[in-house]
């Protein structure tokens, strides 16, 4: 990339059109076009010290420079969905908002499916995110999208804290998204649930490494991708950062998504749709056996692609079709749109 500063002439502008939108993305997707770096600076102008025209002609940033993505996820969520004073503590993950916000538009999807096509949105909604983090993208993006309400968790309460502070700076998301601490790190739903309580969702993207040197690797090998091989090349901080819990667990992601298989049959019914992301296509056949093991009843998987990169969600139920009726016509109207809510 030609590093040049950003001159003082006004930035281009593409609207998103077939040529320029992001191969793979979501088609409500705000972000499937590529970045409006004119409007994304007025909405943070501090961002326009990283932009810069590229050999191509483009305007970009240089995302080894984890400076650069958090400002750039900072513009994003405050351009697309007015959200104020996000943060992140050094050394803990700066998302991807774009993949971020697809996994949310897929499982809206996924709940239209069950409810004649229609999104259920609204605080009829519940949402449980196992793993919120210190950045809580999936509510702060949820809640604005979908309005939905959400219950964030996680073992590290330092993240729940950074959490806290911003939705204190943003009071109208604040009423819909509670925050609990996970006491375990062997548990995943367990002392979580509270008496009686259902939701419509859960959400997870679960540590992918089995340790914190795979982890490690796992940094240097996108670090080289990015062309950072020369000797003063330092490795990155903050975009591919993160902490142990957030990296890392005793098995990877196969061992954690067998640990919420495990969970979810034991509360079969508090949860209508339970799901993951699932980064390694080699874990899937593990995941659908013990799917298969717990007796779910109905088992998709949502495919993704942001550019090169392919992902998916996996999702379950343990609701046969006659209980899907059953809770569409209990918890939300025929429409979609939000009933009053008896679950607080």
């Amino acid at each position: 990339m030609n590093r040049s500063k950003r001159g003082t002439r006004p930035a281009k502008t593409t609207a998103p059109t077939p040529s320029t939108e992001k191969p793979g993305m979501h088609p409500r997707n705000a972000h499937r076009g590529r970045y409006d770096f004119a409007q994304l600076i007025l909405a943070l102008p501090e961002l326009a010290a990283f932009v810069a025209e590229t050999a191509h002609g483009n305007e970009s940033i240089d995302f080894a420079n984890p400076h650069a993505v958090k400002a750039l996820n900072t513009a994003l969520l405050k351009q697309a969905y007015g959200i104020r004073g996000w943060d992140i503590p050094a050394q803990y993950l700066c998302p991807p908002i774009p993949g971020r916000a697809d996994y949310l538009h897929h499982v809206a999807d996924l709940l239209a499916s069950c409810n004649d096509g229609a999104i259920p949105r609204g605080a009829a909604v519940r949402v449980l995110d196992i793993g919120v983090g210190a950045n809580c993208v999936y509510p702060l993006i949820g809640h604005s999208s979908y309005g939905w309400r959400f219950v964030g968790t996680d073992i590290d309460p330092n993240a729940l804290a950074n959490a806290q502070r911003i939705f204190e700076a943003n009071p109208t998301f604040s009423a819909a998204i509670e925050l609990r601490l996970q006491d375990s790190a062997s548990n995943v739903f367990s002392g979580i649930l509270q008496k009686d309580e259902v939701f419509d969702l859960s959400m997870c993207n679960p540590p992918f490494h089995a340790s914190l040197s795979e982890a490690a690797a796992g940094s240097q090998r996108k670090w080289r991708n990015l062309g950072k091989t020369k000797a003063t090349d330092q490795a990155p901080k903050l975009n591919f950062g993160g902490q142990d819990t957030e990296l890392s667990c005793p098995g990877g992601e196969a061992s954690f998504i067998a640990r919420m298989i495990e969970e979810s049959a034991n509360s079969p019914l508090r949860c209508f749709w339970y799901t993951t992301l699932v980064s390694k296509v080699s874990n899937l056949p593990a995941i659908y056996r013990a799917l298969q093991k717990v007796d779910a009843k109905d088992v998709r998987t949502l495919a993704m692609q942001h550019g090169q990169k392919q992902s998916r969600v996996v999702a379950w139920t343990f609701f046969d079709e006659n209980q899907k009726r059953a809770w569409r016509e209990q918890h939300w109207n025929a429409t979609g749109a939000p009933e009053n809510n008896s679950r607080q």
